[in-house]
C-alpha cells in the first residue's frame, strides 16, 4: 500500500523541516510549500492525500487558500495557527477545515490526528454494507454517499460522520460532548462551536430549516437529535 502523501504549507522552514523529519519516519511521503499560491499549485499538480496548512501565510490568508481548494477538492485539510482563538477555529472549520491545531503542538498528537482525519476520509464506518433510509434521505455508508429526494449532495468526511452518527439513532439527543467523541473517535481538545458549525453546513446541503427541522433538530441546552422519518 502507498504511503499517504502529506503536503505541509507553512512559511516558517524550521517547522517544515522538523515536521517533514517527523513525518516521514511515520511512513509519510511528504511534500512542502512556502506560500498558498504555491500550495494550491502542488495540490492542482498533484493532489495530496491531506494537507498542513497554516493561516498566517505570507501572499494568501490560510483561510482563503482553504475556500479556494472547497470550490474544488474535498481533499482533508487541517490547520495549522499561533492563534488560540476559538473565532479563528469557528472560522477555518466553517470554511470546511477537517481539523484545527494550535502551535506549538505535539508532534505525536498532530500524527494522532492526522491518522484520524485520514480514516475519516477513507471511509471505514461501522456496518459498512448498510443503508438508512428516511423520506427523502438515503445514507449509503458503504459508498459514503448521500442522496436528497435522489439526488447526491456534498458532504465533507467529518459531516458524512456527523450526520451518520445522528441518523443511526433517530431520536436520540446527542449532546455536543458526545458527537465530538464520536466522529473524531478520540479525545478532541477543540470547542462545542465546532459542532454547531457542521451541523449548520449539513443543514445547508441538505435544505435544512433550523426553526422548521426536517432531519436534525436543536435541543435547546444540550445538543442535537435527528428527526428524519425511517422507510
Amino acid at each position: 500500500m502507498p504511503a499517504h502523501r502529506i503536503l505541509i504549507v507553512d512559511d516558517e522552514p524550521e517547522l517544515r523541516s522538523m515536521l517533514r523529519q517527523y513525518l516521514s519516519r511515520e511512513g509519510f511521503a511528504v511534500g512542502e510549500a512556502a506560500t498558498g499560491s504555491a500550495a494550491l499549485d502542488a495540490v492542482s499538480g498533484s493532489e495530496p492525500d491531506l494537507v498542513l496548512l497554516d493561516v498566517g501565510l505570507p501572499d494568501i490568508d490560510g483561510f482563503e487558500v482553504l475556500r479556494t481548494l472547497r470550490m474544488t477538492s474535498n481533499i482533508p485539510v487541517i490547520m495549522l495557527t499561533a492563534r488560540d482563538d476559538e473565532i479563528d477555529r469557528v472560522v477555518g472549520l466553517s470554511v470546511g477545515a477537517d481539523d484545527y491545531v494550535v502551535k506549538p503542538f505535539s508532534p505525536r498528537e498532530l500524527v494522532a490526528r492526522i491518522q484520524s482525519v485520514l480514516r475519516r476520509s477513507a471511509g471505514g464506518s461501522r456496518g459498512a454494507d448498510e443503508l438508512l433510509h428516511f423520506t427523502g434521505l438515503t445514507i449509503d455508508l458503504r459508498s459514503r454517499e448521500v442522496k436528497l429526494e435522489g439526488e447526491p449532495v456534498d458532504l465533507s468526511a467529518l459531516e458524512f460522520d456527523l450526520l451518520v452518527a445522528l441518523g443511526r439513532h433517530p431520536n436520540r439527543v446527542f449532546t455536543r460532548e458526545q458527537l465530538l467523541e464520536r466522529v473524531w473517535g478520540w479525545d478532541y481538545f477543540g470547542v462545542d462551536r465546532v459542532i454547531d458549525v457542521h451541523i449548520g453546513n449539513i443543514r445547508k446541503v441538505l435544505g435544512d430549516d433550523a426553526a422548521n427541522p426536517r432531519y436534525i433538530a436543536t435541543v435547546r441546552g444540550v445538543g442535537y437529535k435527528f428527526i428524519g422519518e425511517p422507510l
